[in-house]
C-alpha cells in the first residue's frame, strides 16, 4: 500500500504542476457571473413585462405559450409530448402554490447544475483526464514510468485515483462557486424550499400518484450524486482513451466528438431504439427527478445507470488490460 501511496501522491503532484485544475476554477468565475447576471435581467424583464414579481404570472405566460405553440401545425409532433408534459408539471406546480423556479442561490445552483451536466461538465471534466496517459507519450516520461519496479496495473490505478479525485473536486467546486456568486445577486436562503420528485411519465400523460416534496436542500444532494456519477463516467472514458491513444490531442478530439454527438443524439434519436445504448445518450441524469422527457421511450433512470456502470466496467476492463501490455519502444 505504501507503493501505491507514493505513485498516488506523484500523480496529484503533476497534476497539480499542469494547472488544468486552475484553468477550470477560472472558467467557472468567469462563466458563472455571466448565467447570474442573465438570469437576473430575465427577471427583471418578467417583473417590467407583468408589472409583479408574482411568479404565477410568469408560470401563467409560460402555459398560455406552450399551449399556443402546441396548437400550431408547424410545430413536431416530438415537441409537442414535450410540451404536453412541460404543461402538465407547470399547472401541477400552480394547484400546490409552489414556485419551481424561486430566485435565490440554490434554486440557481440546482437549474444551472441541470442544464450543464449534458455537456459542460462533461468537458471540462475531459479538461482534466484526456491526458493524464498520453501525455507521458510526449514528454518521453512513459519509459522511465513503466520500467520501474512497480506492477503496471498499480500505476494506471494510481493515475485512476487521481483522476476520480480532481473529477469529485472539480463538481464540488462547480456546486460551490455557482452558489457562492449567485447568492450575491439572489440570496443565500432557499434551502428548505419543497421540489417535487417522482414524477413518472406514462406515454404523454404525466402521473403524479407517485410524487413527493422534498426539501431543496435534500434534492441538491440527489442531483449532484447523479451529477457525480455522470462526471464520473466521462473521466473513466477519457481514461480509456489516454490509454489507446498515444496523442493528447487526438484523444480531446475523440472525447469532445462523442460528448457533442451524444447532445444531438439526445435530441434526434427518438425513432432510433437501440441509441439509447450509448453512453453519451445517457449522461443527463438529473432529468429523471423532475419528470424530464428521456431522448428514447423506454428510458429511465435505472436503465441509465445501468448502461453507465456497463461501458465504465468495460472501460476499466480495456484500459488495465492494454495498460498492462503496452509496447512502450515503439
Amino acid at each position: 500500500m505504501r507503493g501505491l501511496y507514493d505513485l498516488v501522491k506523484n500523480e496529484m503532484i503533476k497534476m497539480i504542476k499542469k494547472k488544468r485544475f486552475y484553468v477550470i476554477l477560472l472558467i467557472l468565475l468567469a462563466l458563472i457571473p455571466m448565467f447570474t447576471y442573465a438570469q437576473m435581467r430575465v427577471a427583471q424583464h418578467t417583473q417590467k413585462q407583468f408589472g409583479t414579481t408574482d411568479w404565477k404570472a410568469d408560470q401563467r405566460q409560460k402555459i398560455a405559450d406552450w399551449e399556443k405553440r402546441l396548437g400550431s401545425a408547424r410545430t413536431p409532433d416530438e415537441w409537442k409530448q414535450q410540451l404536453r408534459v412541460q404543461i402538465q408539471i407547470a399547472n401541477y406546480y400552480l394547484e400546490k402554490d409552489v414556485n419551481p423556479s424561486s430566485p435565490n442561490a440554490v434554486t440557481f445552483t440546482r437549474e444551472f447544475v441541470k442544464n450543464a451536466v449534458g455537456l459542460f461538465i462533461p468537458l471540462i471534466i475531459m479538461v482534466i483526464s484526456a491526458d493524464i496517459v498520453s501525455s507521458e507519450h510526449s514528454t518521453g516520461t512513459i519509459k522511465l514510468l513503466l520500467t520501474r519496479p512497480v506492477r503496471r496495473w498499480k500505476i494506471l490505478l494510481s493515475k485512476l485515483i487521481t483522476v476520480i479525485f480532481f473529477t469529485s473536486l472539480t463538481v464540488l467546486a462547480t456546486g460551490l462557486t455557482c452558489y457562492l456568486i449567485s447568492g450575491v445577486v439572489f440570496g443565500y436562503n432557499g434551502w428548505s424550499m419543497p421540489v417535487f420528485t417522482g414524477i413518472q411519465l406514462k406515454g404523454t400523460d404525466v402521473d403524479f400518484s407517485y410524487v413527493r416534496a422534498v426539501d431543496q436542500w435534500f434534492f441538491l444532494l440527489m442531483e449532484f450524486g447523479l451529477v457525480w456519477f455522470t462526471a464520473i463516467v466521462v473521466a473513466i472514458m477519457s481514461l480509456m482513451l489516454s490509454v489507446l491513444i498515444r496523442s493528447t490531442a487526438a484523444g480531446m478530439g475523440v472525447m469532445l466528438a462523442v460528448l457533442i454527438s451524444g447532445t444531438i443524439l439526445s435530441n434526434m434519436v427518438s425513432s432510433w431504439e437501440t441509441a439509447k445504448y450509448l453512453f453519451m445518450v445517457n449522461l443527463d441524469l438529473t432529468k429523471y427527478l423532475t419528470g424530464g422527457i428521456p431522448p428514447i421511450e423506454g428510458m429511465d433512470l435505472s436503465f441509465s445507470l445501468s448502461v453507465l456502470s456497463v461501458w465504465t466496467a468495460a472501460a476499466l476492463i480495456v484500459s488495465f488490460t492494454v495498460f498492462s501490455r503496452k509496447d512502450i519502444l515503439n
